[in-house]
């Protein structure tokens, strides 16, 4: 059954497929580091009222279902959840203590949007570090 969230006069259900890939992309999350930007990225989400309904980390890139709530635009979520993310993954987990210039995530992104087909997508995320590498998968969900 499709299932609807609701504001105070809307009924929503905006879902949206994101990628994103560490500056150059480099293959830098896993380990430690993995870890902690999956706790990160949580954490971050539920700041903006963002549900995290599927996620995969893989070693050069992520992968996320998100369900945004229309008062934000995707471009909004996402800009905060990478500039964040990157100011705590460099002070936090990689002990840097400099104010400016904290890259860690590529600029740009890819989205599409989820419609009645969410359970392909979710799928292919559950399956995506599987497909590439024949590693053990780590959720963050």
């Amino acid at each position: 059954m499709h299932q609807w969230e609701s504001l105070s006069h809307v009924q929503w259900d905006c879902k949206y497929h994101v990628i994103f890939i560490p500056k150059y992309r480099k293959k830098v999350l896993y380990g430690r580091l993995r870890k902690q930007v999956g706790v990160i990225l949580r954490s971050l989400c539920r700041q903006r009222g963002v549900e995290i309904v599927e996620g995969k980390l893989c070693v050069d890139h992520v992968h996320m279902c998100l369900a945004i709530p229309p008062k934000h635009s995707v471009s909004s979520v996402m800009g905060f959840l990478k500039g964040k993310s990157a100011v705590r993954i460099h002070r936090g987990v990689l002990e840097q203590q400099k104010v400016a210039g904290l890259h860690f995530w590529a600029p740009g992104y890819c989205v599409s949007t989820v419609g009645l087909d969410e359970r392909t997508i979710r799928e292919y995320i559950r399956r995506q570090e599987a497909l590439e590498t024949g590693q053990t998968e780590l959720d963050f969900k």
